[in-house]
Parts: C-alpha cells; structure tokens; sequence
C-alpha cells in the first residue's frame, strides 16, 4: 500500500509541477496532458501489477493506453471536406466541386424542374437550352456545364433559340450572400480568404485554361462584392 500511495503521490507532484510550467498557456497543458496523463495512469497501472492487484492494475494499464490513443486521434490533422461554389440563376443551381472541377446542377424552373442535370442527355439538355431563349444567365451557365460534360454539344444545337417558350429573365443583381456561395466561403469570410478563393477558382476556371467565360465573370463579380469598402 505503501508503495501505490508513493505512486500516486509522485504523479500528483508532476502533474502540478507541469501545471506550474504551462500555467500561461492553456493549449500547452493541453498538450502536455494527452502525454503525461497517460503516462502517470499506466505507471500506476504497472504498480499496482507489481503489487498483485492484477485486475485494478490490468484496467488502468488499459485506460492509459486508450487515452494516449484517443489523444493521438484529436491532434491528428483532420483533413477538411472539399469546398463547393453555388452559382444560381433563375432557371439554374449549379454547384462546382473545387478539388475534382466537377460541374452539376439542379434545374429550378420549365419542362425539367427539380431534375438534376447529370440526369438528363445531351437531347434533354439541348431542349432545356433552347427552352431557356429568354434568359441568357441561365444560357450561359447551362452552356458551362455542357462544355465540361459534352464538348462538342454545340454541333447539335439549333440556332435561334428552338422553343418559344421560356423561363423568366434574369435573376437580378447579386447579393453578397450569393457572392458568398459562389466563392464557396461561409459569411464573414476575411478579405484575405475571399482573394484565396477567387485565386484557387480562377485557376481552374479562367477562360485562358479552358474555363468558362460566364462563371469566370460571375466569380470576379462575387469578389469585387464582397471587396467593397476593404481596398
């Protein structure tokens, strides 16, 4: 008994000796924690094997082991969800994925409301293209997505705009909310990363590398927003 109140006295004193050397900065004791906690459990852990206390002993050894391991996990770089840019019009939600390039979209109005756009074939979309005569954002935004999916779509288009009956024109002027999704940034964003994210998007969208020209505009439109009053 001796010998495991020694222990545990021992690892009181280290504990406030640690407590002491870190006391300004909680992140450090943190730190020092995930390794000396641990540590101090499983010597007394060891101990009390020592003393024949196997099943006490046993179950702290356990604990310290899960505990390092758990602490392992926590300050382990957890890698962050890849972000996204919404553009909308008034017939379109298009979402471009920023790690792959990926275009898909969600049509909002006409013919082919609440269907997804990868759903549909190049016949499909060339009709809800020639549906949308009227509203060149939505045009435009569609015309993106068929360049990234059917390059050669425009061979099959007809000129003139086909149907004559469309969606509504144009969605307005855009908000900084709007500005916000397309820069894929939560609100708030600092004007440092509103800079970052028009850099990393016009990398892979600017039409010198194949970009589309419409969501190239749409993306500098967001920045020139959202910069307003901080340049």
């Amino acid at each position: 008994m001796s010998v495991l109140l020694g222990l545990l006295g021992t690892a009181a004193i280290a504990l406030l000796v640690l407590a002491l050397f870190v006391r300004t900065d909680a992140s450090a004791l943190a730190r020092s924690l995930r390794i000396a906690g641990p540590a101090l459990v499983g010597i007394v852990g060891v101990g009390l094997l020592l003393l024949g206390r196997v099943g006490v002993g046993g179950m702290l050894v356990s604990a310290a082991a899960a505990w390092y391991a758990n602490g392992l996990r926590r300050t382990r770089p957890q890698r962050a969800p890849p972000g996204r840019s919404t553009v909308r019009t008034a017939a379109l939600e298009m979402v471009l994925d920023h790690e792959t390039g990926r275009l898909d979209g969600l049509v909002l109005a006409g013919r082919y409301e609440q269907k997804q756009l990868a759903s549909l074939g190049l016949s499909a979309l060339l009709e809800l293209y020639s549906e949308l005569y009227s509203d060149s954002e939505s045009r435009q935004l569609l015309e993106s997505y068929l360049d990234s999916r059917f390059p050669i779509w425009r061979e099959n288009a007809q000129p003139g705009g086909g149907h004559r009956h469309g969606v509504a024109p144009g969605s307005g002027a855009m908000t900084k909310e709007e500005a916000y999704q397309i820069l894929g940034l939560e609100a708030g964003a600092t004007p440092a990363d509103v800079r970052k994210a028009h850099r990393r998007l016009m990398q892979r969208l600017h039409p010198d590398v194949g970009g589309s020209s419409f969501l190239a505009a749409r993306i500098n439109e967001a920045k020139d927003i959202l910069l307003t009053n901080h340049d």
